[in-house]
């Protein structure tokens, strides 16, 4: 699993007209499913996800808090572009999981998420879907990492 993680004051996603999830201070996290991963990978990103020291608890530290110490929000988007590659000018995604067996996985890694930490504070998009993403990031501060890159 691809994560790209930003730490926003607040953020949203809308399919056409309609906000299907929208959160306060804590995490966008845009996640792509790689088609070889398993759940070992799934409980390695929610790990990160929620215990990344990735917010302040003072000037002197700014890098001590986690969205759980915190008590912060997640807003969570499939981003099946994350494994895009380049093919002369165009992008292919043959290392993305196909889409059947993804909405599958990413259900189970929403599940897993609430699960681990707080429902009513995780937000998701809509799996599949054309999505706009507002965001108001913190810092700002954006994050990748690769569940593949231990």
């Amino acid at each position: 699993m691809r994560v790209v993680l930003q730490r926003v004051t607040r953020a949203a996603v809308a399919v056409g007209d309609e906000v299907v999830g929208s959160i306060g201070r804590g995490l966008c996290v845009l996640v792509g499913i790689h088609r070889d991963d398993t759940e070992e990978d799934m409980k390695y990103i929610i790990r990160k996800i929620l215990n990344l020291r990735i917010f302040p608890a003072s000037e002197q530290k700014p890098w001590d808090k986690s969205v759980v110490d915190l008590d912060l929000e997640v807003l969570s988007i499939s981003q099946f572009t994350l494994y895009g590659q380049f093919k002369g000018n165009k992008l292919d995604f043959h290392t993305a999981m196909a889409p059947t067996e993804a909405s599958k996985f990413y259900a189970l890694f929403l599940e897993r998420l609430k699960a681990t930490y707080k429902p009513e504070k995780i937000q998701d998009g809509k799996f599949a879907a054309m999505m706009s993403v507002d965001i108001v990031n913190d810092g700002p501060v954006t994050v990748t990492f690769d569940s593949k890159e231990k």
